[in-house]
């Protein structure tokens, strides 16, 4: 929820003063909802601080203290003014269960405030975004027009039931299947609930509100990650700690797609978590394995979904449930010389289905040898230096090696830094090699630098789909932009490229990327600059972070930019405290001085997903605006990379109005291939680059500044056969004579029933073409129909000069003598002319036509009413011929007997 849709921002001034610095922030942690509506906290670190001076339409509680509340009472650019400091401007920014509801920041209740509460507070309170176990509460934020003084806003309950009666209806939208999930009836706790499933290939979700205001309150969009649980390794007392080397700087690592599931390596501990460090648990050895030297000697972490990789020295350690093992060559990889590990830094769910056994989930190197490893943790040395000196034609006795290497955004590529020399002295040449994995090869891209010996470097690949890259050393920050056609070193405003020479000598420390091309470097003192992606100046930024903290930077749920504190001198549970930190405020603040304002208003777009497939004969159309005052000349730019097998045609809609120019830009991408009437579909489809392959492309204004907020869209386009998408027929019979019956057990589990059919009624397959998220269409395009199991008492309803056919069709018969050996399923595969090679299995059922009886079952039944007939003849016969004896021996009427007398 946001205040305004006008801009409010304060402008706050603080001369240049190194030992003093001054932060603010709300009750609300979220800067996302920073308004000048609400009280603003200031606080200054110092001991030369006397007062606060603020202009007229501001007032704070207490003009002399160093810790005081600040209320505006309208909107726009107000300046603060301390008796100390350089200036800063802060602006305005515009099955799982979703419970949502308001909330007012300048009353929430400890609960809600600590991101525990579970429902909207009574009273004069409110809520605030929160993840709890498995329920997501997301709060907007609200006040009156006058200024917002303490509990005198609207309590939370009270603020959802007002905007629910105006009709406020939040909605989730989901970033890459685009699903909208809308809630029921607003709860009698005042909530609305939205249920939402788990989807491991759908994080990205989107907060979204109807156009409702309620005393002049909105509702903004949030940008959140929503994931299965992650779980913790949790392990026993016993086990010991393992920590970096004394004074070492703290290293993060976080899972690539889920920023919350995080490492963080110091040097007292080891720490794990999945909430973004509002709870941790510590990852420690099994006692007897390491010794203390090596429990202290950590060099590296990388953490992945059901594991982590820790380098102890030269060794790489695997860290599960239970586990801790000793990675080797059984495993693929060396027992000792690893200098390092990376993992891919862009979170990319969906794109190559065909490669995905063969993708990589971290790689690793010695000085000679670079290895890949899959998630079974299995290693697979990809090259050494000496056969890589001789693909690049290397003299044998140059000195080649490896000193980092990094995936690029391309999902099977990998960029090799080198150090090379032929001579070595002071100084040695760096070069760059791209390793692609689909076609096995390597390119020594035009990238060269020249660097001290010993200095040492590590890169990152930007949000671009051209090769773009940042390179650092402990001082100096380097940069590779349009596809290595642009190398330099990056400098400041006043033109110094030694960044520990604005920083009190201290030395870089992190270097954050994220996706709208913000670059920020972090050194050890906690002094910032920032760099655009494809700018090449830097500017530092005011100081946040006391120069003594230790200090990281990572992102939070909602993706931001956060910085994570870390206090050995306190209690264990209090430790850790991740502090959001306001980036896009802060650019505000020093780009006063600098005057760089964006040169366009306002650059949108339809790419919504950065995974797009194309079949044969498909075809994707995108759209792309610019807006810019009149005479600057601007236009859209399409960059790609990668496999050349996609044509486009643009067309470009242009509008002047007012003083301000609108170019609108329509892009067709298609494939011109023609795959009909070809003596080999096979190999045209599969063996030939040109019709089968990933390209990534890129749309960006055709000038820029630091201060321009909208990120390039990056996509990848996929042409081919998409794995993802399956046949049936919908509704759910053999070659060969056979000498006896076929008997086959229907598996009604796994096909499902029969469709039934009355043997005079005709039937005519009806495929239909389905992928991850449904159906999609009715195959209209010929396919093949066999009978698995060799049955041929089938007969056709029509003849082929009844369906017009010219030519007589092929058979099974001429299929297989045209290719003898061959398997049946191959006879008419891919090679034979399908679309894509796509099967399915289903049965028919017919009713109406009587068994053919068996030979054997009527000779059995002849003869058994043979002999029935035959034993009642002969027991007939001796049936009769005992009457008939009878009556020859005995009359059939006796005479009359003599009486006796008396």
């Amino acid at each position: 929820m946001i205040g305004r849709q006008v801009v409010a921002a304060l402008l706050l001034w603080l001369s240049c003063c190194v030992s003093a610095l001054w932060r603010y922030y709300m009750n609300s942690p979220d800067y996302s909802i920073f308004s000048t509506r609400s009280s603003i906290n200031l606080e200054y670190e110092g001991s030369s601080f006397t007062s606060w001076k603020i202009p007229e339409s501001c007032k704070v509680s207490n003009a002399t203290s160093p810790k005081t509340t600040l209320h505006c009472k309208r909107a726009g650019i107000h300046k603060i003014k301390p008796i100390a400091g350089t200036h800063r401007c802060l602006s305005q920014l515009k099955p799982e269960i979703v419970t949502i509801w308001m909330y007012d920041p300048e009353s929430a209740s400890p609960e809600e405030l600590m991101k525990t509460a579970t429902k909207p507070s009574l009273g004069a309170h409110g809520g605030q975004k929160n993840i709890l176990e498995k329920s997501l509460r997301t709060f907007g934020v609200c006040g009156s027009d006058e200024g917002l003084q303490p509990g005198t806003a609207p309590n939370s309950m009270v603020l959802t039931k007002q905007m629910n009666t105006l009709g406020q209806r939040p909605s989730i939208f989901t970033v890459e299947k685009k699903l909208v999930y809308h809630p029921g009836p607003l709860t009698s706790e005042g909530t609305w609930v939205i249920h939402i499933p788990m989807s491991t290939d759908d994080l990205a979700k989107v907060l979204r509100g109807n156009k409702v205001a309620f005393q002049d309150c909105l509702v903004a969009n949030l940008y959140f990650l929503l994931a299965f649980p992650m779980v913790t390794i949790s392990d026993p007392d016993d086990y010991l700690p393992l920590t970096l080397p004394a004074g070492a700087p703290m290293l993060i690592s976080w899972h690539t797609c889920i920023s919350t599931f995080a490492l963080l390596a110091t040097d007292q501990e080891l720490f794990q978590t999945n909430d973004s460090f509002r709870t941790w648990t510590k990852i420690r050895a099994p006692p007897g394995i390491l010794s203390d030297a090596e429990r202290h000697s950590l060099r590296d972490v990388i953490l992945l979904e059901n594991g982590i990789l820790i380098l102890v020295g030269t060794t790489v350690y695997l860290k599960r449930e239970n586990e801790f093992t000793r990675l080797n060559e059984s495993n693929g990889i060396s027992r000792d010389g690893i200098l390092g590990f990376s993992k891919r830094r862009w979170c990319q769910i969906r794109y190559l289905y065909k490669f995905s056994a063969r993708k990589s989930i971290v790689i690793a190197w010695s000085t000679t040898a670079f290895y890949a490893g899959y998630s079974t943790y299995r290693f697979v040395q990809i090259i050494t230096t000496s056969e890589l000196k001789q693909i690049l034609k290397l003299p044998p006795t140059d000195t080649l090696e490896i000193m980092t290497i990094e995936y690029s955004w391309h999902p099977m590529e990998v960029a090799l830094l080198l150090s090379h020399c032929s001579v070595c002295a002071s100084t040695r040449n760096i070069r760059l090699v791209m390793y692609s994995a689909i076609h096995g090869s390597y390119t020594l891209r035009d990238f060269e630098l020249q660097v001290p010996t010993g200095i040492l470097l590590d890169f990152r690949f930007l949000f671009s789909a051209m090769p773009d890259i940042i390179l650092w050393d402990q001082h100096h920050i380097y940069y590779s932009y349009n596809n290595f056609t642009q190398v330099g070193t990056i400098e400041t405003v006043s033109g110094e490229t030694n960044l520990s020479s604005l920083s009190q000598d201290s030395k870089v420390h992190n270097v954050l990327t994220d996706t709208i091309g913000n670059i920020l470097v972090k050194m050890e003192n906690n002094e910032m600059f920032y760099i655009k992606s494809d700018i090449t100046v830097a500017v530092k930024l005011h100081t946040w972070i006391n120069l003594t903290t230790e200090s990281g930077l990572l992102f939070d749920i909602s993706h931001q930019t956060c910085i994570l504190l870390y206090n050995r001198n306190l209690d264990e549970k209090y430790q850790l405290k991740l502090q959001p930190y306001p980036l896009a405020l802060e650019l505000q603040s020093i780009n006063e001085d600098l005057a760089d304002w964006c040169p366009y208003l306002a650059f949108q777009h339809n790419i919504h997903s950065q995974f797009y497939h194309l079949d044969k004969g498909e075809s994707l159309t995108t759209w792309t605006q610019i807006v810019y005052p009149e005479n600057r000349g601007l236009y859209v730019v399409l960059e790609h990379y990668g496999s050349n097998v996609l044509t486009w045609t643009q067309n470009i809609e242009y509008e002047i109005a007012s003083g301000f120019c609108t170019k609108t830009v329509t892009t067709r991408f298609f494939q011109t291939t023609n795959y009909q009437l070809v003596d080999d579909y096979y190999y045209l489809q599969f063996c030939q680059e040109k019709n089968t392959g990933l390209t990534l492309f890129q749309f960006r204004p055709s000038a820029f500044s630091r201060t321009c907020p909208t990120a390039k869209p990056v996509f990848e386009i996929d042409t081919g056969c998409d794995s993802s998408k399956y046949i049936i027929v919908r509704g759910e019979l053999l070659r060969d004579s056979l000498s006896e019956n076929l008997k086959v057990r229907y598996d009604v589990a796994k096909y499902g029933c029969p469709k039934t059919l009355q043997l005079d009624e005709m039937f005519q397959p009806i495929v239909e073409l389905y992928d991850e998220n449904g159906f999609l269409k009715i195959v209209e395009v010929d396919f093949i129909l066999w009978e698995i199991h060799g049955r041929n008492d089938y007969t056709f309803n029509s003849t082929m000069e009844e369906n017009g056919c010219i030519n007589e069709a092929q058979t099974w018969d001429s299929m297989i003598e045209e290719n003898p050996g061959v398997p049946l399923e191959d006879v008419w595969g891919p090679q034979g002319g399908v679309f894509c090679n796509l099967t399915t299995i289903f049965a028919v059922e017919s009713l109406g036509m009587l068994p053919r009886s068996s030979v054997y079952l009527v000779a059995a039944l002849i003869f058994v009413l043979m002999l029935t007939f035959i034993s009642i003849l002969v027991l007939s016969y001796f049936w009769y011929s005992k009457i008939y004896r009878q009556f020859i021996y005995e009359p059939l009427h006796k005479p009359p007997g003599k009486h006796k007398k008396h």
